[in-house]
């Protein structure tokens, strides 16, 4: 299963950048967010893999997630009218997933985020999930974003259940 996802944030891309790579905002913005702990490298660097633990429901999800691209290396001084990448996979119980990041430049001011993702899925209850709920991973996906909008533009946080 793929499909794509895109945001507007009303910010620099390379302000942009910065918040959506800090480790330390995740939790404001990523609903769920129970641990993101590097056990390989230093977070958010390429090849570094990292333990992530994501609580659905009454449910615990844990995956590990390997930054396999990070273009430009150093999120500061980014050249003008250039693509920032940040790809990673990530591998949990019966889940393999690809996501693709690219911040351009939507204006002096404003961010076009874009985010494929590609999901494949081992074992029969997940494979089933992805054939009767493949709306479900897309607007999850689209939350994600919408919430880190909120967080960029606002100061917003998941945590304070402020939808």
């Amino acid at each position: 299963m793929k499909y794509t996802n895109s945001i507007e944030i009303a910010l620099p891309r390379e302000q942009v950048a910065q918040l959506l790579t800090d480790p330390a905002h995740l939790p404001k913005w990523l609903r769920g967010m129970v641990l993101h702990e590097p056990v390989s490298g230093a977070h958010g660097q390429l090849g570094t893999k990292s333990r992530v633990v994501l609580q659905s429901g009454k449910r615990q999800i844990e995956c590990t997630e390997t930054i396999t691209r990070r273009d430009p290396a150093d999120l500061h001084g980014i050249p003008e009218g250039s693509v920032v990448h940040f790809d990673r996979e990530i591998v949990g119980a019966g889940m393999w997933s690809v996501v693709r990041e690219r911040l351009t430049e939507a204006g002096p001011e404003a961010t076009l985020w874009v985010s494929e993702s590609e999901y494949r899925f081992s074992g029969p209850l997940m494979r089933l999930m992805g054939l009767l709920l493949p709306g479900a991973f897309r607007k999850q996906s689209q939350r994600h974003l919408r919430d880190f909008r909120a967080f960029a533009e606002q100061g917003k946080d998941v945590r304070e259940g402020n939808d």
